[in-house]
């Protein structure tokens, strides 16, 4: 029993992966087709009619009242035909926005920041390829903004901006981040609103409501803000990862939503302090950042409007009454940009920015990355690599040499383990000799050969110990790899073009004299996407099994030699990142493992056992 328990380990281990990449790839992957699918039999249909936080007589579409929240849409399944994003801004007057990562427009019809694209990343590999879009006004196929304003008391009729408003620049010019803007609105009946926005060189907004009274009566109106997505956007798909409704309420903490949780909720509301909301994507994300005292009912909604869901984080400050002739303000702040470590919130010894999170003393905003269940691994491991990245200038370099690192950390049980193996190799003539003396007697076996690792200081499942410490490293490269922005179309050398998406190249098309896709087949398809990388990696995986001598029993044989076939495999479709590192890790272990046997006078069998593995084949060939 006791040595077959490595090869337990190694089956039990193999079986985790191989369930993982199932579950966490694979499935993913059939369930991202089909919604694929679905989206383009979809793209046909009319998008529903987008409405305004406010109804023509400047409430909202809701009931307003102090525990009310603002609605951006209205509750009509009537349907307007899609136009396209272009058309959509052309249509209403707009002020520019132009700063080095972020371009688009202001519409001045409702004052929505409703079209933004991200400059610096585009949509392939291809700097020529279109920018990132992020935001787009109501009307297209994907609406997706944000809007700022006030709601009135319960019961009062005032006449407020809302989506027909159009609004004045004072001034002119363009939105940059140097330059604010401010808008101008008169209701005509003695309330003046006034908004300034300002831009930061990253991406951030700062918004400025006041209001002045003139009027005849004091007015009580409370201070809202909101982000609103039309229709359910594509998402990865993966359980390792959160796309959604995100926001750190306070005390109540990290609150996440994916967009099946939130149609099922309908709405899920929140009284907070120190709080943040919005919507994250992959790599993308929008939230809205009020004062950390200020006092909200924030909330998290999904409407069904005709047949699609309108997705929605706002939150309503407490009110303000505003005397005759007196004023009133508020101030909110909008992130719509790129999810970048340094940006939102971790501090980077190359970096004088210390992001978001200390800048404006914000609640855990670090957290709109998903760092995992394993953060306290992760984040280190991007730390690691980030410090390697800008020595280096490669992230792929940058992954081999912080393999380098954590074979260092873990040299000296690693050490340990690989010289109780060779030990083991030592012994087993030993072991060979117990199963002629004993060959019907499998109980006496196993207790000589306690006696003999006992006397010789053996640990039997030292052997598992170097791929169990490989198990959080990959788990945590493979986070990083996929959910950092950083990582995102990182090359390497060759043909690598993007660290984090599978090696483009693939054995079954002769590396690309065939021109097809065999990973579209049935059945069959994800498992034929086998490239350069993978190859190697599985290549040094056998020598690192053939370092070893061939195991004495039948099934273990079969596990050990098929092993490296199925990792091949498996691992061909995950992040060329990560192969890399497996294939650098394997050679590293092979070398380490090498130098310590023969450190402790066992001989390197390596190609003695490669040649093996030949040798007997072509004996009974010339046999036959």
């Amino acid at each position: 029993m006791t040595d077959n328990r490595n090869t337990i380990l190694a089956v039990i281990l193999s079986g985790l992966v191989l369930i993982a990449w199932q579950y966490f790839y694979n499935m993913p992957q059939m369930e991202k087709r089909r919604a694929a699918e679905q989206a383009q039999s979809e793209l046909v249909k009319p998008a529903p009619q987008p409405g305004n936080a406010a109804t023509a007589q400047g409430g909202p579409a809701s009931t307003p009242s102090p525990d009310a929240n603002p609605t951006a849409t209205s509750q009509s399944s009537s349907a307007a035909p899609v136009v396209s994003r272009e058309a959509a801004i052309a249509a209403s007057p707009r002020i520019k926005i132009d700063t080095p990562r972020l371009i688009g427009s202001i519409a001045l019809k409702g004052a929505r920041i409703d079209d933004l694209s991200l400059v610096q990343f585009r949509e392939t590999v291809d700097p020529s390829s279109p920018a990132i879009v992020l935001y787009s006004p109501s009307n297209t196929a994907e609406p997706y903004y944000a809007e700022f304003g006030w709601v009135p008391a319960s019961g009062a009729n005032v006449k407020l901006p809302d989506r027909d408003t159009v609004w004045q620049q004072e001034g002119a010019g363009a939105l940059t981040p140097t330059t604010p803007i401010t808008l101008k609105y008169d209701n005509g009946d003695g309330l003046t609103f006034h908004r300034t926005i300002a831009i930061d060189d990253r991406y951030l907004f700062t918004i400025k409501d006041d209001v002045s009274n003139v009027g005849n009566a004091p007015v009580t109106l409370y201070p809202f803000a909101l982000i609103s997505r039309h229709g359910t956007p594509k998402v990865s798909g993966y359980y390792i990862l959160h796309e959604g409704l995100i926001g750190y309420l306070g005390d109540q903490g990290l609150q996440e939503y994916a967009y099946k949780k939130i149609d099922d909720a309908k709405s899920v509301n929140f009284k907070v302090t120190n709080g943040w909301l919005g919507i994250t994507d992959k790599y993308w994300a929008s939230a809205l950042l009020p004062d950390n005292t200020a006092q909200l009912n924030a909330r998290y909604s999904s409407t069904l409007v005709g047949t699609s869901h309108n997705y929605q984080t706002d939150y309503l400050e407490d009110a303000q009454t505003i005397a005759i002739g007196g004023t009133g303000s508020a101030s909110a702040r909008l992130f719509a940009g790129t999810k970048e470590a340094s940006v939102v919130g971790i501090n980077f010894p190359f970096s004088g920015f210390g992001g978001y999170t200390k800048q404006l003393d914000l609640n855990h905003f670090d957290l709109l990355i998903d760092w995992g269940w394993f953060y306290f691994i992760t984040k280190p491991m991007f730390l690691a690599l980030d410090f390697f990245y800008h020595l280096v200038g490669n992230f792929g370099i940058a992954i081999l040499l912080v393999t380098v690192l954590v074979k260092l950390l873990f040299f000296p049980l690693a050490n340990k383990s690989y010289a109780s193996m060779a030990k083991m190799k030592s012994v087993q003539p030993q072991l060979a000799a117990l199963k002629e003396r004993y060959p019907d007697d499998k109980m006496k076996q196993q207790q000589e050969m306690m006696e003999i690792y006992k006397k010789e200081k053996i640990n039997p499942i030292a052997g598992c110990l170097p791929v169990a410490l490989q198990i959080p490293v990959f788990f945590s490269l493979y986070k990083v790899l996929f959910v950092t922005i950083e990582m995102r179309h990182a090359p390497f050398f060759g043909w690598i073009k993007d660290l984090s998406a599978p090696d483009p190249t693939n054995l079954f098309t002769l590396f690309g004299l065939f021109n097809y896709d065999p990973t579209t087949l049935p059945v069959f398809g994800h498992y034929l996407a086998l490239g350069i990388w993978p190859m190697i990696m599985g290549v040094t995986m056998w020598f690192q099994m053939k370092l070893n001598p061939t195991p004495p029993d039948p099934t273990q044989q079969m596990i050990f030699t098929w092993m490296p076939l199925i990792f091949t495999f498996m691992l061909a479709g995950f992040p060329a990142g990560l192969v890399i590192y497996w294939a650098w890790n394997n050679t590293l272990s092979v070398l380490q493992q090498s130098f310590i046997m023969r450190r402790n006078g066992v001989k390197v069998e390596l190609f003695d056992n490669i040649r093996s593995t030949f040798g007997p084949k072509k004996k009974a060939e010339s046999k036959a």
